[in-house]
């Protein structure tokens, strides 16, 4: 399935949950909000959220420094 993440097309497996998206690109364990379709998605349903062909994806981590 085709998704757009931060404005770059890609290609995934289909009926991939969030949780396993952030797995494939390397982000597991690192504080990531996750946007889907302009719609927040809850920490909570990471694990349960399905993506869909199509779905337009922003993800933000946080950087910490000083």
């Amino acid at each position: 399935m085709k998704l757009t993440i931060n404005n770059e097309p890609r290609e995934f497996n289909d009926n991939i949950t969030v949780r396993e998206l952030l797995d494939q690109l390397n982000l597991s364990g690192q504080f990531v909000a996750v946007e889907r379709n302009y719609s927040i998605v809850p920490y909570k349903t990471f694990n349960t959220s399905t993506l869909h062909d199509g779905d337009i994806i922003e993800l933000v981590t946080l950087v910490g420094g000083g």
